[in-house]
């Protein structure tokens, strides 16, 4: 005789989450900068974080969000030495899963040599030297730029955006103005109906049609210019010292960035410059594992280093956006020796960093510098930065700094151009 155990159906309270559901609970905590563990040891790139702190990451997360019921918390921290072999756990483990089975992260496992143990039904390592690691994957940080993007232009009353227009005609290859005669050098754009009526009015209307090289009519269209930005970010220790994190919003500007420039502004690039006691260029891949340091403020080999990547575009326009909330306070020597003054504003320092400012300016180099602070010491020196090289300065906060540079990258060809 056959029979049936009934029980009763306990919905999983996490069935509607998706995976970019998933990543927007874990944005925080995948573009960590260190904030929350500033008296630790410093990387300029954060080495792979582990599964369990992922897994951590987004138990807090849920119930920050009230996921999680309270009969489960209390169940959950009465018998938090269980806490692996439980369902939640596994549910957890389950989303992160699915994180990536889309392609969202990489879970690398440890080395077979390395001494390991695993908890059952967890699918991670949990003790021993071994530990499963995670990477974050240039689909998620895509993901989070187009987040950050939409959130920030949201902000600005902006429902939609386009490429850098101008006032200038000149014949592309969108038709939106009125035609002209042709003139060698121009893209054949042709306006056929008007090349026709041209014809017609100075021989007739005869078969076959008489077309000359004076009848040729192009159209006109809005003249879009290109442009080659260097984003500058300030990656020493003060950027996450003071009571709030500067650095986060910084790198989710520049993923912002990243994003409008490749869906919106093809002809356009951006790079990455991280400046500390020295220079570094950083794959825009590696964003998210970048971290502040207990470093200096060496503003003018950032400038040397962002001068040397311009150099190399060939754009209407060649900019460098520059995002810092302190003051020059270290100098590469000829030698290759780091001078340092952790009280800023040296003299020697200082003029040798304006030195760098005037280069700039007569390489045809845009500087606009967004400052996360707005000491009075602070701000002689901005001006004296934006007045060489005729940029403009932005003090700002961490909350605003998405918008301000944002509606400047967004405005600037105008500007630029007339």
């Amino acid at each position: 005789m056959k029979f049936v155990k009934y029980g009763k159906y306990v919905p999983n309270p996490f069935d509607d989450l998706s995976a970019e559901d998933l990543l927007q609970l874990l944005q925080d905590f995948l573009l960590d900068s260190g904030f929350y563990n500033q008296y630790s040891n410093f990387y300029e790139m954060d080495p792979a974080r582990t599964m369990e702190q992922l897994h951590q990451a987004l138990l807090e997360a849920l119930q920050e969000q009230g996921k999680i019921s309270e009969d489960i918390l209390r169940q959950m921290f009465e018998n938090w030495e269980d806490y692996q072999k439980s369902e939640l756990a596994e549910r957890i483990n389950q989303l992160l899963q699915q994180l990536a089975d889309q392609g969202y992260i990489t879970i690398e496992q440890p080395n077979p040599g390395q001494r390991e143990s695993t908890e059952p039904g967890s699918g991670q390592v949990m003790e021993g030297n071994g530990k499963a690691k995670f990477e974050v994957t240039d689909k998620a940080l895509d993901f989070l730029g187009f987040k950050t993007l939409k959130d920030l232009l949201g902000s600005l009353g902006k429902s939609s955006f386009g490429r850098h227009d101008t006032r200038e005609l000149a014949t592309g290859v969108e038709s939106d103005g009125s035609s002209r005669r042709y003139e060698f050098g121009d893209t054949l754009n042709l306006d056929v109906n008007a090349t026709l009526l041209s014809a017609i009015q100075r021989c007739g209307l005869k078969i076959p049609l008489e077309l000359s090289y004076q009848d040729l009519q192009v159209r006109q269209c809005e003249y879009q210019s290109s442009c080659a930005t260097v984003l500058m970010l300030d990656c020493s220790h003060s950027m996450i010292l003071y009571g709030e994190d500067r650095f986060t919003p910084a790198k989710k500007v520049a993923l912002a960035l990243t994003h409008l420039i490749r869906t919106q502004y093809p002809g356009d690039t951006l790079h990455l410059v991280l400046f500390h006691d020295s220079a570094e260029e950083v794959p825009l891949s590696n964003l998210a594992r970048i971290r502040v340091g207990p470093y200096y403020t060496n503003t003018r080999e950032g400038l040397r280093l962002a001068q040397k990547i311009l150099s190399r575009q060939r754009k209407d326009m060649r900019q460098i956006v520059m995002i810092t909330d302190g003051k020059p306070s270290a100098l590469t020597l000829e030698d290759g020796r780091i001078y340092k003054n952790s009280m800023g504003l040296d003299p020697l320092v200082v003029s040798e960093t304006l030195l760098e400012v005037a280069r700039c300016r007569r390489n045809g180099i845009l500087i606009n510098t967004f400052m996360l602070a707005s000491d009075y010491s602070l701000i002689s020196f901005v001006q004296k930065v934006t007045e060489i090289c005729r940029g403009k300065a932005y003090f700002t906060t961490p909350y605003t700094l998405g918008q301000y540079l944002l509606m400047d990258y967004l405005q600037k060809k105008v500007k630029h151009i007339h």
